[in-house]
């Protein structure tokens, strides 16, 4: 299981260690446990996210003030894009499943949309490096559309990662 998950299963005080012991108690734990490492995995990186699309616009602003004004639509689309990643990482479905829910996942799927989810961690970081390149292309004057076309591609990668957990969440309710 993912290391979030097993830190808050570990941190449990001892109360809740004692209810765990009853029957069907732990599994409602279990399942609660999973609801806060996906809530605080999913939020995580949204916030990594954000704080690169404020990178963004902050060098898109710089890149408009030296008179880029023929780029304005490249930026804000990218802008645009990054934007409902982070808003797909913020608003995901959850992993876990309800008692009355159709689709029932267990320890092995959980795993399997974990290792997807920490996946877009290094999705986000992805960005720095484009960052930086805007920002020295910027202060050099030049290429700024390499950089662009170069971000814009880096939207489609992970867009297509994205919408991979959507699939794996999707094939796990057709396996069970």
């Amino acid at each position: 299981m993912s290391d979030l998950y097993n830190q808050i299963v570990d941190d449990r005080g001892s109360l809740e260690r004692l209810v765990a012991r009853i029957p069907g108690f732990n599994g409602y734990m279990e399942r609660s446990a999973r609801r806060t490492a996906d809530r605080l995995l999913r939020d995580y990186i949204a916030s990594q996210m954000a704080l690169r699309i404020k990178r963004f616009a902050s060098l898109e602003k710089q890149l408009l003030d030296a008179g880029h004004m023929n780029l304005m639509s490249k930026t804000r689309r990218i802008k645009s894009r990054m934007q409902t990643y982070h808003d797909k990482i913020k608003t995901a479905a959850p992993k876990h499943s309800g008692f009355f829910e159709k689709v029932k996942i267990g320890a092995d799927e959980l795993e399997r949309i974990y290792r997807f989810d920490e996946a877009q961690i290094h999705h986000v970081e992805q960005f720095d490096p484009v960052l930086e390149q805007m920002e020295a292309a910027i202060r050099a004057s030049a290429d700024i559309e390499a950089v662009l076309t170069e971000f814009d591609a880096l939207c489609d990668d992970v867009d297509k990662a994205f919408a991979q957990r959507e699939d794996v969440i999707i094939q796990l309710g057709t396996s069970i």
